[in-house]
């Protein structure tokens, strides 16, 4: 028996803002399907329009998976995670153990496949799509918390404008946002 996709089926129990009161809660498995649809329009957006020749596929794939250790971890607070460099240092090496925790319940035959999700090179381009697609993902639910009138946000919101803006140095990134963003700020009468 591998248990694997029954850990994973678990990503809907692992809930997201911990320390911050939310009109509606979110949890990875959630949040995580939004990561790989903003990550996919990434690439699509530098495929069709710049010229970019990646697989948008994949991308969405590595983004689904993105926040797999936190399934063992928990979410770890972002002021808790990013507090010092020595926390920072030893959480990612806690991702790390959980990560092949999880890669160790699927069949040897598959680990090496989905270890290429999971493990994905920090240099590459296709991580620095997911990166940008989960601060925007992040972003988009400070606004959502926001238009519900929940001022527990507006901090959030401030410190994750500035961290998306940090990817306007590519293209794919600064088009999505400027042609998508402002209507998550619209209600839905107001979206058509």
């Amino acid at each position: 028996m591998y248990h694997f996709f029954a850990y994973m089926a678990r990503m809907k129990l692992i809930r997201r803002w911990s320390l911050m009161k939310s009109v509606s809660e979110e949890n990875i498995a959630e949040h995580s399907a939004q990561v790989a649809q903003i990550a996919h329009a990434l690439a699509m957006i530098k495929n069709k329009k710049f010229g970019g020749k990646l697989n948008a596929d994949r991308v969405a794939t590595i983004a689904l998976y993105h926040e797999t250790s936190e399934i063992l971890t928990g979410d770890l607070p972002t002021p808790i995670k990013y507090y010092n460099p020595e926390i920072r240092k030893a959480y990612k090496e806690i991702e790390g153990i959980a990560n092949e925790k999880l890669l160790g319940m699927l069949p040897e035959e598959l680990q090496g496949g989905y270890r290429e999700l999971i493990e994905v090179d920090p240099d590459s381009y296709e991580h620095m799509l997911v990166k940008a697609a989960d601060k925007i993902a992040a972003y988009i639910k400070c606004l959502e918390e926001l238009r519900s009138g929940n001022r527990e946000f507006a901090k959030a919101e401030a410190s994750l404008r500035e961290a998306v803006e940090e990817y306007y140095r590519y293209e794919e990134v600064r088009y999505f946002c400027e042609t998508f963003l402002d209507t998550f700020r619209k209600t839905l009468d107001e979206l058509e």
